[in-house]
C-alpha cells in the first residue's frame, strides 16, 4: 500500500499526466472513477496488486511509464480475477484484457497489446464489460 506522502510525490512528479492537483487520483472512462494506487516506479510496477485477496469495486492500480512502449502483465502471486485496460498517450483505451485470471502455474501467461501505451489501468474483473468500455474510448486521468 502506497502511503499518502508517495502518492502525492508520484502525482506531483507526474503532473503533467494528470489534469489538475491528483490528491486523491482517479481514473474515469464510460461514466465511472475508479480511486487509485499509482505505480511510477520499477518496484511499485513489480509488485502491483500482487497478493491482495480482494479489491473494493470502485478502486485499482494505474501503472504510469515513462514513455510509451509495448509492455505485457502477467499474473503471477495476482489472487484476485482483473479487467487490465493499457491507455494510450492520446488517453484512449488500446487495448483490453477482460476476465484475466490468476496465474496458478509457471509460467504464467503474458497479456498485453501489439500497440503501445502509456499507462495501464487494473480493476476488478467484469468492470469493463459492466461500464460498456471499448477499445478507443477516452480515458480521464486526474482528481
Amino acid at each position: 500500500m502506497f502511503s499518502a506522502a508517495a502518492i502525492a510525490a508520484a502525482a506531483w512528479y507526474y503532473r503533467g499526466a494528470f489534469n489538475s492537483d491528483v490528491s486523491a487520483p482517479k481514473v474515469c472512462f464510460a461514466q465511472k472513477c475508479y480511486g487509485v494506487e499509482v505505480a511510477s516506479t520499477p518496484e511499485a510496477r513489480d509488485t502491483g496488486l500482487m497478493f491482495r485477496k480482494q479489491l473494493d469495486r470502485d478502486r485499482g492500480m494505474l501503472f504510469v511509464f515513462d514513455r510509451d512502449g509495448s509492455y505485457h502483465f502477467w499474473m503471477k502471486n495476482t489472487l484476485i480475477p482483473l479487467d487490465i485496460i493499457w491507455i494510450g498517450s492520446d488517453r484512449r483505451i488500446a487495448y483490453i484484457s477482460k476476465n484475466t485470471p490468476p496465474c496458478n502455474s509457471d509460467p504464467c501467461p503474458q497479456y498485453g497489446p501489439s500497440s503501445p501505451a502509456r499507462y495501464v489501468l487494473e480493476i476488478n474483473a467484469g468492470q469493463t464489460d459492466a461500464v460498456g468500455a471499448r477499445i478507443g474510448d477516452e480515458i480521464t486521468i486526474g482528481r
